[in-house]
């Protein structure tokens, strides 16, 4: 089972946008909770945002070349659900 997630740019201190200078994932890839997704540059320092969820990557919502700032959409996840579809209850015999 899955359920989509919009992934969003998190608390990223008093920056405000920040211009996005690589897009690290596409659509149909598989991502890990923790992954990068994107890299932003601020003051001569890069920042890589990284996913929220593991999943399928959607939707891609930003380019190269985006301002983006806190709760800016990044993407659209299809997460995956760790909870199992169906478990056995019977006993063997």
């Amino acid at each position: 089972m899955s359920s989509v997630i919009e992934v969003k740019v998190p608390d990223i201190g008093d920056y405000q946008n920040l211009p996005v200078i690589e897009v690290v994932v596409k659509i149909g890839d598989t991502v890990d909770k923790d992954d990068p997704l994107i890299t932003l540059e601020s003051d001569n320092m890069m920042i890589e945002v990284p996913s929220s969820a593991a999943g399928m990557i959607k939707e891609i919502k930003t380019k190269v070349g985006d301002n983006v700032s806190e709760g800016s959409l990044i993407l659209v996840l299809d997460a995956l659900d760790a909870t199992p579809v169906s478990t056995y209850s019977g006993q063997l015999s």
